[in-house]
């Protein structure tokens, strides 16, 4: 598949660690999807720039430490909703556990990644909008890719 929208998109959780950090073992989980997803965010991790500049010479430019990033999925409130139940435990856990996060792209491409989750915002924005919870999802972990399953 070339080109894709994110359209069928999700993003699912599992309180369970994998036995490697690695395709195999992020697959071994069973995850729960949160249902009601309008979106999910910004996957991959950004370095900061670590400068020096001699007093002769170009200046050089190094990757510093990384940050494997932060998602803020939007979910329409389903106090029903399994997956959104996950995610909010996740985020009123006090012990800094990690949890291990899915995101399954249309094309069938996954991206697995451990994280924590800080809060459950719920915003009621007015009489016709739907309630509102966008939790915020700190990446703390290298993003494992694995492509779409070729068709």
């Amino acid at each position: 598949m070339g080109l894709q929208t994110g359209a069928g998109s999700a993003i699912a959780i599992s309180a369970a660690a994998p036995a490697t950090m690695d395709a195999a073992g992020y697959a071994a989980l069973t995850y729960t999807e949160g249902g009601q997803c309008e979106k999910i965010g910004t996957i991959g991790s950004t370095f900061t720039k670590t400068e020096f500049q001699p007093l002769k010479g170009p200046k050089d430019k190094l990757k510093g430490s990384a940050d494997y990033g932060a998602l803020q999925p939007s979910f329409a409130l389903d106090e029903e909703d399994v997956g959104q139940m996950l995610f909010r435990s996740a985020a009123d856990d006090e012990t800094n556990k990690l949890f291990s996060i899915r995101v399954t792209m249309q094309s069938g491409a996954l991206r697995y990644f451990r994280s924590r989750v800080f809060g459950w915002p719920e915003t009621v924005d007015g009489a016709d909008p739907i309630v509102m919870a966008t939790p915020t999802v700190e990446v703390c972990s290298k993003v494992v890719r694995v492509a779409a399953p070729a068709s």
